[in-house]
């Protein structure tokens, strides 16, 4: 047996998100049979990340195990022609038997792109968030500054999240406007469910004025969730980029295409 791991895009606005479940359409179901077809035997995956309902990805990494021999763009042209338009296996390449997609990464990045205009888009509604009015960048990037850093993040997971802490550590939370779109890009050694879109509700709390510096600190140190801000939507997330010891997929997020509104 073989094992690859494959670099792989998608739309995850019409799926239930990664995981398999009874009666719904995930990304994982559609992977597994088009790898399953290809490969003329059943395949199961493991990924970096579970995405969630209507969240994307830009480079989510799986693998899996073959003995069927195919060469490494086989296995991207041979899958994708089996796979919607909205999943594209981008990259595939063959790796050492104690790779885990999840358990070897060392960290993970998400972008959220959050369209800043008096109207939402009809094109792009499923592809980016959207707020109505502007929102102070700078205040915003003050109020991130506090989360960075290894801390308790129970006021930013949601409800129903299964993970046995809720410490975490933030390495990265930038936030940058060009046009009409503000992107926030987080880097972590691991995510808490919803952690992403609880953050960025706050902030943008802070960034048209309904919170103060102060008040997002004592939410923040609050260590409760009841005390925080909505869930912001899932449209705008992506999994952008994940990080392992080797360097198996050499690429970053191309997001430019995301700045020309």
């Amino acid at each position: 047996m073989s094992k690859y791991a494959l670099l792989i895009e998608y739309n995850g606005a019409k799926f239930h998100g990664w995981q398999t479940q009874s009666d719904v359409d995930t990304v994982q179901d559609r992977l597994e049979f088009a790898l399953s077809s290809f490969a003329n035997h059943s395949v199961a995956t493991i990924t970096a990340g579970r995405t969630d309902t209507g969240v994307h990805a830009l480079n989510q990494v799986i693998h899996f195990s073959s003995d069927e021999k195919r060469n490494l763009n086989g296995w991207v042209v041979g899958v994708n022609s089996k796979l919607p338009a909205t999943i594209r296996v981008k990259k595939a390449v063959e790796v050492t038997e104690d790779f885990d997609a999840r358990f070897s990464a060392l960290n993970r990045t998400y972008h959220y792109y959050l369209m800043i205009n008096p109207v939402n888009s009809a094109l792009f509604h499923e592809q980016l968030a959207w707020y109505y009015q502007p929102l102070d960048v700078n205040l915003m990037q003050q109020a991130a500054n506090m989360l960075i850093g290894l801390h308790d993040f129970s006021s930013f997971r949601a409800a129903g999240c299964q993970a046995n802490s809720p410490i975490r550590e933030l390495s990265i939370l930038d936030i940058e406007q060009h046009g009409k779109i503000i992107r926030f890009k987080l880097t972590a050694n691991a995510f808490l469910h919803h952690m992403v879109r609880n953050i960025v509700g706050a902030l943008v709390y802070v960034g048209c004025g309904r919170m103060t510096l102060e008040q997002f600190y004592e939410v923040f140190q609050a260590k409760n969730r009841k005390l925080a801000p909505p869930t912001f939507m899932p449209n705008g997330l992506y999994l952008a980029h994940v990080k392992y010891p080797q360097d198996i997929f050499a690429t970053q997020a191309d997001d430019s295409w995301l700045f020309s509104f």
